[in-house]
């Protein structure tokens, strides 16, 4: 029998493939496709106090084994997705996580005050629709010049305190690569109260348009993701996990259950799935089962046979 469960502070994780914000929405699409249910967990669309339009000009642009993505954020604001998306999550038989961005120190604790009223509210009536909040410290600090709140520690420890103390659910905290020391950041995160981390957020680069003697983006840079980034991300998440006790979560390029293995084995808990649901539609359900087949043919009974192995 394959043990391929975990959990992270109570949080059942039925498998460790999650799918990460910002590539599956809320589920619904890719539910018409496959059951989600059959997915560890799901972190939605990236979420902020207010609605956002996002970026102008071109959003997404192909890479060599990977994708540029210069979205911005667009959502339609926290308020709306408790009022449209939470009675879907209900019926979901998976961990479900809410991705939470902000450009001020107050939009963050604003927005987890929204979610913890509402789940809440819903436990009183016996229901759950949200069983972790990820916290995305990648985003600009608009107080502060547009530098991300994750670059510097000084500046995240601010941000993890305050959303800790005014949210009670489980936490993760979203870690950025271009933070000045990321290891030094887990730590932190775990020092002021989350109960786990998660990375790699995208990587920051570029594409010109020669001919066009221009940046292909409207920003000049974007997210880095995908395959490409694999490497990055891997040794990130063995520095990380050699330095917290707290779980963490790992991605960056996963397009297989070999890559899963590899991110497990580095010390991941479980991890997300980005760009490669947009390689295949199906990646989650298809990921799970190949998840099980190899362990079988690696005669790994559990994952925590191999976790932090390296």
């Amino acid at each position: 029998m394959i043990k391929l469960s975990s959990e992270i502070a109570g949080v059942h994780f039925k498998n460790p493939v999650v799918m990460a914000s910002g590539t599956f929405g809320f589920g619904r699409e890719y539910g018409k496709l496959y059951d989600v249910s059959c997915l560890g967990g799901i972190s939605g669309k990236g979420l902020t106090l207010n609605p956002k339009t996002g970026n102008s000009g071109i959003r997404v642009y192909e890479t060599a084994s990977g994708m540029l993505n210069s979205v911005g954020l667009e959502n339609t604001g926290i308020a709306a997705f408790l009022e449209r998306e939470c009675a879907y999550w209900e019926t979901l038989d998976t961990a479900r996580i809410v991705n939470l961005g902000g450009g001020t120190l107050e939009d963050y604790v604003l927005g987890a005050e929204m979610i913890q009223e509402d789940a809440d509210k819903r436990l009183r009536s016996g229901k759950t629709a949200v069983d972790m909040i990820e916290l995305n410290i990648s985003c600009p600090n608009v107080k502060e010049g547009g530098i991300a709140f994750g670059v510097k520690t000084c500046a995240a420890k601010e941000v993890v305190r305050a959303v800790r103390k005014a949210a009670k659910l489980p936490l993760a905290v979203k870690l950025s690569p271009n933070a000045e020391d990321i290891a030094e950041m887990a730590q932190m995160c775990q020092e002021e109260g989350a109960d786990a981390v998660s990375l790699i957020n995208t990587i920051s680069g570029m594409k010109i348009d020669v001919r066009r003697r221009r940046s292909v983006f409207d920003n000049l840079y974007a997210g880095l993701s995908g395959p490409a980034v694999k490497p990055v991300a891997l040794r990130m998440v063995h520095q990380v996990a050699k330095r917290v006790k707290i779980p963490v979560i790992g991605m960056g390029g996963i397009t297989s259950a070999l890559d899963i293995l590899e991110f497990i084995m580095a010390g991941a808990a479980v991890v997300q799935v980005g760009t490669y649901n947009f390689m295949n539609l199906r990646a989650g359900s298809t990921l799970v089962e190949e998840l099980e087949h190899l362990m079988e043919a690696e005669n790994i009974c559990s994952l925590d046979e191999i976790r932090g192995i390296i």
